[in-house]
Order: C-alpha cells, then sequence, then structure tokens
C-alpha cells in the first residue's frame, strides 16, 4: 500500500520482470515504490508525485532513458529529480556520457549488484529525506515569524489602543472636572451671598421676586450636573452593552414639539430661534425617553455652533420611516471632522469653548443604531450643518 508520507521512489523499464527485480530489491517499509513501463506513464507519474530519486531504463521502445530525462529536465516541478541510469551496455560506450548530458545523476550497469543498487538508493533516500525535514523546518520557522509577526502588531495596535484610551481617559476626566465646576462654583457663590445676607439680617434678598430666580438659577446649575452625568451612565451602558430600548406608541410630532418648547428660552439665551416645521402626526414605536435624547441632542448641538441663526426642525415620513432634519446656519463642519464627529469625547473644533464632553453626537448615533435607524450629516465649513436621523416607524 502507497503511504503519502513515505519516502517516493520511480523506477522505468519496459520489461516488467525488470521492474519486479528492481522493485524488490529497493523497496523498504519507509518507501513506496511507483512503476512505469514507458516514459508517458512515467512522465505522468512524475508530474503527480514527488519523487526522491527516478531509476531510468535507457533502452525503452518509443520514448528511451535519455530522452525521458531531457524532458524531465525541461520541466520545473521534475527539474531537481536525481536520475540514476540502468543500462546493459558496455562500459566501454559513450553511454555514459549521453546520459551525464541528458542530466543523470550515476549509472548502475546490468547485470545488477545488489549492493550497489542497495547503497545508491540509501543515499538518495536520505538525502531526500534531509532536505525534506530542512525543508519542513525553514516553513516552521517562517510560520513562527509570521506568527510573532502577527502578534507583535497585534501587541502594537494593542499598546496604541491603551494608550489612546489612557489619553482618552485623562481628557475625560479633565472635561468632567472642568463642566462640572462651573455649575458646582455657581452654586457655590450663590450659597456664599445667601448665607452673608442671612448673616447680616438683610431679609430683603429673599423677596419672592428674587427667590424665585435664585431657585431658577439653581434648577439650570442642577439640570446642567445631570446631563453630564446622565451622559457619562448613557456612555458606560454603551460600551458595557446594557442600554436598552422600551418601545411603545409614540407621536413623534408632538414629542419634537414638546422639546422645541422646552429648549426655547435656552435657544433664545443664545440669540438663536427654534423653527418647527411639523404639521401632521407621525406615529411609530420607539423608546419615547431615547428619541426625546436624540432631538435634544441635535437642537443642542444647532444652537452651540448655530451662532445665534435660526434652528430649522422638520420632519416627514416615508411608507415605512420617520425622518427627523434639525438645520443649523453656524460655522458648519469640514470633511474631515464629519469623519470622526460621531466618536466619543469629539467635538467640532479642539479648542471648543462652548460646553459639553464631547458625547452628545456619540450618545445621539448609538440610539439611532440602536432603533435601527440611521443618522447623517451634510455640512460646509461657513454653511451650517444639516442633520438628518430615519427611524423605522415599526422597530428593527
Amino acid at each position: 500500500m502507497m503511504n503519502e508520507t513515505s519516502t517516493k521512489l520511480l523506477i522505468v523499464d519496459d520489461l516488467p520482470e525488470n521492474l519486479r527485480a528492481l522493485n524488490a530489491l529497493i523497496r523498504e517499509s519507509d518507501r513506496s515504490v511507483y512503476q512505469a513501463s514507458s516514459g508517458e506513464e512515467a512522465l505522468a507519474l512524475l508530474l503527480e508525485h514527488d519523487f526522491a530519486l527516478a531509476i531510468l531504463d535507457v533502452q525503452m521502445p518509443e520514448m528511451d532513458g535519455f530522452e525521458l530525462a531531457q524532458l524531465m529536465r525541461g520541466t520545473e516541478k521534475t527539474r531537481h529529480i536525481p536520475i540514476v541510469f540502468v543500462t546493459a551496455a558496455g562500459k566501454e560506450m559513450n553511454f555514459s556520457f549521453q546520459g551525464y548530458e541528458s542530466g543523470a545523476v550515476d549509472f548502475l550497469h546490468k547485470p545488477l549488484d545488489i549492493n550497489a543498487v542497495q547503497s545508491k538508493v540509501n543515499v538518495f533516500v536520505a538525502l531526500h529525506q534531509q532536505r525534506s525535514e530542512t525543508r519542513r523546518q525553514v516553513q516552521a520557522l517562517e510560520h513562527s515569524r509570521q506568527q510573532q509577526e502577527a502578534l507583535l502588531k497585534e501587541l502594537r495596535a494593542t499598546q496604541a489602543e491603551l494608550q489612546r484610551s489612557l489619553r482618552l481617559r485623562d481628557e475625560f476626566m479633565s472635561m468632567v472636572a472642568h463642566e462640572l465646576r462651573t455649575p458646582l462654583n455657581t452654586l457655590f457663590l450663590e450659597t456664599q451671598m445667601r448665607t452673608v445676607n442671612l448673616e447680616r439680617g438683610n431679609l430683603a434678598a429673599f423677596d419672592p421676586d428674587k427667590l424665585g430666580k435664585m431657585v431658577a438659577r439653581d434648577g439650570r446649575q442642577i439640570r446642567s450636573m445631570v446631563r453630564l452625568i446622565d451622559d457619562m451612565l448613557d456612555v458606560s451602558r454603551i460600551t458595557s452593552g446594557k442600554l436598552s430600548i422600551r418601545r411603545e406608541a409614540v407621536d413623534l410630532t408632538c414629542l419634537v414639539r414638546r422639546v422645541a418648547d422646552d429648549l426655547g428660552p435656552y435657544a433664545a439665551a443664545s440669540g438663536s430661534v427654534l423653527e418647527v416645521m411639523a404639521f401632521e402626526p407621525i406615529h411609530g414605536f420607539w423608546d419615547a425617553f431615547r428619541v426625546e435624547q436624540i432631538v435634544v441632542n441635535l437642537i443642542s448641538n444647532a444652537v452651540r455652533y448655530g451662532q445665534g441663526q435660526p434652528v430649522e426642525i422638520s420632519l416627514a415620513h416615508t411608507q415605512n420611516s420617520a425622518v427627523i432634519e434639525v438645520r443649523d446656519h453656524g460655522i458648519g463642519i469640514n470633511a474631515r471632522d464629519q469623519e470622526r464627529i460621531f466618536d466619543a469625547f469629539e467635538r467640532v473644533m479642539h479648542q471648543d469653548r462652548t460646553g459639553g464632553l464631547g458625547l452628545g453626537l456619540f450618545i445621539t448615533k448609538q440610539l439611532v443604531d440602536a432603533h435601527g435607524g440611521a443618522i447623517t450629516l451634510q455640512s460646509q465649513p461657513g454653511n451650517g450643518a444639516l442633520f438628518s436621523v430615519t427611524l423605522p416607524l415599526a422597530g428593527s
């Protein structure tokens, strides 16, 4: 039985008795001997298998051993197979010279010397096994090198990601401290002023009109801190895969108008006006709280970068989806920044003094994705920005 892992030998002779005799001489347990009775049959085997040695009879009809050897030397796959010729011609004839020209490694003369045949074959088998083992070791080394390079590349990528994470963490902590300090400082100063007025018995500072304004200021500062904390919690839920969507029947038109009414004073404080273009109810199944977050973030972003210009909020729907568009006429966003604007902790400008952690659009995109929707941006520097959100009416 031929063993694919054993060393393969090819013997070629037109006489069956010669093939049987030579086969008996060279066969071993770790070898597979293939036999061919013609040059054509030998070529077919040579193209199919990787032989350690080819033993060719010189005098064969149609294609003799020399012609077969020349064909072997002319083919890339068989060019390096050692060839030993077997000839019955006398040693004084020029067969040896012709054989070496054809690429012979050695000659065997009939009648065959058993020890000489076995010794020569053993040498070629050992050489082939050594070459095979060397090739296997080289391949293993190359595979190991490739694995090491891949591991090194992965380690470098991990290191770069770790450094980026550390940098983002430091930037994040810095931004959180800065953003929380503003409302906290305001509350602290308000508290100090009230304490001084109480110590001096200045109760006029607490008349109903002034007290109402104090409470309103406190509410704004507390809402600012709550918004920052909510953003941080949402990022934590998103990164841990724990963001939940609770669908219910929602009138999107009613929701958007309510949000615009709530944000009207905030826009007015920036010199902006919110213009809502929604003329008919649009019903769908969404998480009302999360959709409200989407709308709030888009409007807040438009007011923040809108340079006091009007902000337009429009609603439309197709057969299967609702479309929310928020357009501002502010500073706009260049193409390079548009590629990163939906990433965490990214802002339109590197030196952004408008407040916020750079999480609004990141959270917005994650909420839109969670609803099975899509968000797009169209903008040019100086020409404002148009954010479009598409939400499936029935959910995904």
